[in-house]
């Protein structure tokens, strides 16, 4: 119950901000939980190191945030080797206080790119032309996807997906994902979308999709590695803000490469 409590107010929490929020908030609000999925990420992965260490993996993480204000993809690549220089530069500075510098260098970069970089495409999509509509339906294949994998693979899963990585996940899930995503994207487009082709638009949700999984997986490997079950429990029945925006750090940028270049043209 409190899974579904917390899963409710987060989903209408987010829908909220999505259609009434204006721009300044909508980045403010994303840059907001972009920095605590960053320090989520940091205490999963640099345990050990000071917080003055973790603080600067959290502040070049956000550099990706701060560039995407302007709308420019271009501003979000090029910040991209500013985190890195003052990254290296921290390391080299204190490198005899560092445990293992190198580890710190590679972790750090990874949390920039994956959280940071990944995440600042959701702000990317907002500035487009029919930004929100497109944000609400990357949020409703999300949810469908997510949603039909669970029961699906709850109920009729048996042969697991990839057990080495995520023990849960079964065939009969991915592919309850894909028809959920596709049914929600046909659906949603007959409102948000209706000049362009729904045939087009199930098969961006299937891509979607299957990158979704990957992006969940990608957490997986992560917090396997460092033997942790959530990266944080700030939602209850959820865990950390990393749990939920796992996929969507996979599937923004993805898609926001579709709509750039005019992929999911009418």
């Amino acid at each position: 119950m409190i899974r579904l409590i917390t899963g409710l107010l987060a989903c209408g929490g987010w829908l909220a901000l999505v259609l009434f929020g204006a721009f300044p908030l909508f980045w403010l609000v994303v840059s907001a939980l972009g920095v605590l999925a960053l320090h989520e990420y940091g205490t999963v992965v640099l345990p050990d190191v000071s917080a003055q260490a973790r603080a600067l993996g959290m502040l070049c993480g956000f550099l990706p945030f701060l560039a995407a204000y302007g709308g420019s993809a271009e501003a979000v690549m090029a910040v991209l080797p500013l985190a890195f220089v003052v990254l290296v530069g921290f390391i080299v500075t204190r490198y005899r206080d560092l445990a293992d510098p190198f580890l710190m260098m590679s972790r750090t970069g990874l949390g920039i790119l994956y959280v940071g970089f990944c995440g600042a495409h959701l702000i990317l999509l907002r500035h487009q032309p029919a930004g929100v509509a497109w944000l609400l339906w990357l949020t409703g294949i999300t949810v469908g996807s997510d949603s039909l994998a669970y029961y699906a693979g709850r109920l009729f899963g048996k042969r697991k997906l990839c057990p080495a990585v995520s023990p849960g996940k079964t065939v009969v899930g991915f592919v309850g994902g894909l028809v959920g995503s596709v049914t929600v994207s046909v659906l949603l487009a007959r409102f948000l979308f209706v000049d362009h082709d729904p045939l087009v638009m199930g098969l961006a949700a299937a891509l979607l999709s299957c990158v979704g999984v990957l992006g969940d997986l990608c957490e997986s490997v992560i917090k396997r590695a460092m033997a942790v079950k959530d990266s944080g429990s700030i939602l209850p029945g959820h865990g950390g803000i990393l749990d939920r925006i796992d996929s969507l750090l996979f599937t923004a940028p993805i898609l926001y490469t579709l709509v750039r270049f005019g992929f999911l043209l009418p």
